[in-house]
């Protein structure tokens, strides 16, 4: 025994549910070493006994080897009272101590997987459901942790002779893989009609009504691992128009599901980027230029006035499964009614989906934590990551970075794409979207999310984090949560918060920065409507100190929907009668009114935005949120023919003077698509000319605006070389940032 020690090694990140037990036993089989591996509340828990050689071999060796799902955030060894062991062992994890450790998100079906659905001799052939320790659902079906079968809705479903024995086989790729089963042992599959009566249960069935179903163009409502997805042929003009009647979703950009990636770059250009999110573990929706766009794809039905795509290919078993006969791309939209989060569970489904969907596809694998898709885009010119949705694969984590604090804070978000941060332990963890807190489905979610987080972490949150506004739903329930556990409150303004979110997530707060924060609309400090501000950050504080000068705000939530309203209340007398023919006589003379009255401001770079796009004719009523936002974008194209000429002749940022100035234009002749590039630059330039004046070196941007990837694409190309830029990777720059930020304010920010 001469040289043989005992070592605690520990790992902390995600490292549970990626295969990371089976790996260590495999590495120590390798080098000789025995002991046990264990996930426990910390992440995953090795001892080991070795001589002194080998043991810095296998502590090397797991961390350069580790799978490549797994992030390890931390990671140390100790050296303990020797212990004897006979060989090396996994072990079931105990349940003793609150997580603290990072949950596990969905993976997408891993290549080797595929590949086996496809082989008639392998045991998971057509099963669609198959997954092994690198790829399949986790956080979809997780119940309680650490990551083990028995706290997953898989512990209804107990392994055959041949899944216990791939199980049981360290060699096997499926060694200790929680969610392994096939058809023998595993999930059912089955499709019903829209009243519930069965169709068909066995595969080859189901495959061949479902197809029976999409080519004659009715709508299919498709039980994903994360959720319900309604599904049309996306060819079809008359069976997309029937999903819009249905769904009551006439313009909004439909997402399309491609067979498989060889068939999505015969009909689009895709960059190496995108080719790599979409193949890659998260494989979100991504939204693809298609301005040559060759294909049979019904375009203007699906993104009536647009020249992209949001597309995804098969990410799970199920939907691979389901397109392997198919050999046209389909719609593929959340399983919802209008506004409300997804379904998931197969009675409501039937109930809430059966004046939409005519047949349903589904199977008994309950689902824990349903999810939308998450969205990303690549700005077109220098490819920069924008996340326009953070949901699957991406959800329930933050990332590896970790977090001091004393109290446990939990932030309620915003009011609009509502998300929640929980900050238990040193790490952070940030909700799926959920969607818009109009809705009571919406706020139902909210507060379960709220429940489970605190139960699945066995502690009471303390203080409560809100938006200031006080009608925002989450403004209201987070003070009644505080009433009722007693808990503290702090209100944190909706600007500041964003700033705070981009300033945490590049870890800022060492450095003196100024915070561009621009979106359609946040409650002020001064009780007016911020949405085009500059602060400024120093020393753990963040002062307000420019911003886009104030305009009326009138009607509401109306002047959001209607962007003529924000067209007529920037215009001057010049422009009078191309908005007056926007209104009827009657609106005119009340609105006319109205303003005279009004004394309500705003600072909205997103109703900046409304007007411009109501001016140049592209839209006076969204008909879905920021539609003229993505309307004006989209109308741009490729700008690299066209000059560049900013509207600002003074210091001041004002609206009125830029609105102007593009309808000067506008009578002159110049190209509309010219006026909105001129529009964009405009905003970019005075940004970078406020910068150096006041000396900033370090830009922080966040906001909704900053989804614009022209916009993007104009500060990366025009910026000099001592600036440094931040835009949001990791989260969204929407208000699905808001909780994070929140927490990030509370961390670090001084009261004052």
């Amino acid at each position: 025994m001469k040289g043989i020690q005992t070592c605690l090694i520990q790992i902390t990140g995600l490292v549970q549910g990626v295969g990371f037990r089976p790996f260590v036993f495999l590495l120590a089989k390798r080098l000789g070493i025995v002991g046990t591996v264990s996930n426990n509340n910390k992440g995953v828990e090795i001892v080991a006994t070795a001589n002194a050689q080998n043991m810095q071999k296998f502590y090397q060796a797991i961390l350069l080897e580790a799978p490549h799902i797994a992030d390890i955030h931390s990671h140390s060894l100790q050296y303990i009272d020797l212990q004897e062991f006979y060989q090396f062992e996994i072990l079931n994890s105990s349940q003793e101590q609150a997580p603290n450790f990072s949950l596990t998100p969905d993976f997408a079906l891993c290549q080797n997987c595929r590949n086996e659905m496809q082989d008639p001799l392998h045991p998971k052939y057509n099963y669609p459901f198959t997954s092994c320790t690198q790829c399949g659902p986790r956080w979809a079906i997780s119940i309680a942790t650490p990551y083990e079968r028995s706290r997953t809705s898989m512990h209804l479903f107990g392994m055959c002779t041949v899944c216990k024995n791939e199980y049981d086989n360290p060699c096997d790729r499926r060694f200790h893989s929680q969610t392994n089963s096939c058809p023998n042992c595993g999930i059912s599959i089955f499709l019903k009609d829209n009243n519930g009566n069965h169709i068909a249960s066995s595969y080859m069935e189901v495959l061949s009504h479902c197809k029976e179903v999409l080519e004659t163009g009715q709508i299919l409502a498709v039980k994903n691992n994360s959720g319900f997805l309604l599904c049309v042929d996306a060819t079809n003009t008359t069976a997309i128009q029937r999903l819009r009647a249905r769904k009551k979703r006439p313009k909004k950009p439909f997402a399309i599901l491609y067979p498989n990636l060889k068939l999505l770059e015969k009909d689009l250009f895709l960059s190496k980027e995108e080719v790599q999110i979409l193949s890659g573990p998260q494989s979100p929706i991504c939204i693809l230029s298609a301005y040559n766009y060759q294909g049979t794809l019904a375009m203007q039905d699906i993104a009536p006035g647009l020249q992209q795509l949001g597309v995804m290919i098969p990410h799970t078993a199920l939907l691979q499964f389901l397109m392997q006969t198919i050999d046209f791309p389909l719609v593929a939209t959340s399983g919802n009614l209008h506004a409300s989060p997804i379904l998931a569970d197969n009675n409501t489904a039937l109930e809430q989906l059966e004046n939409i969907a005519d047949a349903f596809l589904m199977h008994n694998l309950k689902i824990q934590n349903p999810q939308d898709d998450s969205v990303v885009r690549f700005s077109p010119q220098h490819q920069h990551p924008i996340l326009i949705r953070r949901a699957r694969g991406y959800a329930p984590n933050y990332t590896s970075q970790q977090f001091s604090s004393k109290q446990k804070p939990l932030a309620l978000g915003a009011h609009l794409k509502s998300s929640i941060a929980f900050l238990p332990n040193k790490l952070l963890y940030l909700s799926a979207y959920m969607g818009n807190l109009d809705h009571w489905e919406v706020c139902q979610k909210l507060e379960e999310r709220i429940t489970y987080f605190q139960t699945l972490f066995r502690c009471k949150a303390n203080p409560f984090l809100i938006d200031k506004h006080p009608k925002y739903y989450s403004n209201i329930l987070g003070k009644n949560l505080s009433q009722q556990q007693e808990s503290s409150l702090q209100q944190i303004q909706h600007h500041k918060a964003h700033f705070a979110a981009i300033m945490g997530e590049h870890q800022l707060f060492h450095q003196h920065v100024l915070g561009v924060v621009f979106d359609g609309s946040g409650y002020g400090d001064d009780d007016h409507i911020w949405g085009g501000e500059f602060f400024d950050y120093h020393n753990h504080r963040i002062q307000r100190i420019n911003h886009l000068s104030y305009f009326d705000w009138i009607l509401g939530d109306k002047m959001a929907r209607e962007p003529r309203i924000s067209l007529l209340v920037l215009s001057s007398p010049p422009m009078q009668d191309l908005v007056q023919s926007k209104f009827t006589e009657i609106e005119w003379r009340n609105y006319q009114k109205l303003l005279q009255t009004n004394s309500l401001k705003t600072s909205s770079i997103g109703r900046l935005f409304d007007a411009v796009a109501s001016l140049l004719g592209l839209c006076d009523r969204n008909t879905y949120e920021a539609e003229a936002a993505l309307l004006l974008e989209n109308f741009i194209g490729d700008f690299d023919s066209l000059s560049n000429r900013s509207y600002f002749e003074n210091e001041e940022f004002d609206p009125y003077q830029l609105l102007e100035k593009c309808y000067i234009d506008l009578e002159k002749g110049t190209e509309k698509q010219q006026i909105a590039l001129n529009f964009l630059f405009s905003i970019s330039s005075y940004i970078f000319l406020y910068a150096k004046k006041n000396n900033y070196n370090h830009i922080a941007f966040s906001g909704g605006v900053f989804q614009n990837a022209l916009l993007v694409d104009l500060l990366i190309s025009h910026k000099e070389p001592n600036l440094q830029l931040y835009f949001h990777q990791s989260l969204a720059a929407n208000d699905e940032n808001i909780a994070f930020g929140q927490i990030m304010y509370h961390l670090q920010i001084q009261k004052h």
